[in-house]
């Protein structure tokens, strides 16, 4: 398998679970501003869209959209318990949230970095947010992760998405419940080594 990625974007995600799974994969950057990957190759032929992640497998095909990919991911190593089986209803409420995650927090956050986007727009925007990260933050009390005693793809798709704060300026320390479930999730080894592998730690 072959991670088409960027550094920092969503595609952190994937790269997390494909680390959490123990799978073999290639990874090829692409910048996003050029459409261009790492060794000359038109990104969109890959994937038409334009952005990532997507994942090529072994057969050939492109897998595109994050939330199926560590899906399908983790469909295929069970015993890593990174999803519930599926047909379940602990397979729904994962779902539940990878679909909060993506609607409610990864496109708030994605238009915040809009250069072009008005100040008060923007206020607007991070005020949302920060009513949706609090959501978040009740949902985690008791618990070491999303759902529970078992890292799952939502923790590392939760984990990518609130790592853009810093780079927004969304202070998340009114949630310390929050951010010690993030100090868990960065302390992951297979959390470390995407982040090195990516650039963005030291």
């Amino acid at each position: 398998m072959k991670l088409y990625y960027s550094p920092g974007a969503c595609s952190l995600s994937t790269h997390i679970v494909l680390n959490e799974g123990g799978f073999s994969y290639d990874t090829e950057r692409v910048d996003l501003a050029s459409g261009k990957t790492e060794t000359g190759a038109d990104y969109r032929a890959v994937n038409p869209n334009g952005y990532v992640p997507a994942l090529l497998l072994d057969d050939g095909q492109v897998l595109t959209e994050g939330p199926a990919i560590i899906q399908y991911l983790a469909d295929r190593v069970p015993e890593k318990r990174l999803a519930p089986p599926a047909g379940t209803m602990e397979r729904y409420r994962l779902m539940e949230w990878l679909n909060f995650i993506s609607t409610e927090l990864h496109k708030g956050f994605g238009a915040l970095f809009n250069p072009q986007a008005p100040e008060e727009w923007k206020t607007a925007v991070k005020a949302q947010l920060a009513q949706r990260i609090g959501h978040v933050s009740q949902r985690l009390e008791g618990k070491t992760y999303l759902m529970g005693d078992d890292f799952t793809v939502a923790d590392a798709y939760l984990f990518t998405v609130l790592g853009w704060s810093q780079y927004v300026g969304l202070d998340l320390s009114p949630w310390p419940m929050l951010t010690a479930y993030l100090g868990r999730v960065a302390a992951r080894p297979a959390v470390q080594a995407a982040l090195k592998a990516e650039g963005l730690t030291g």
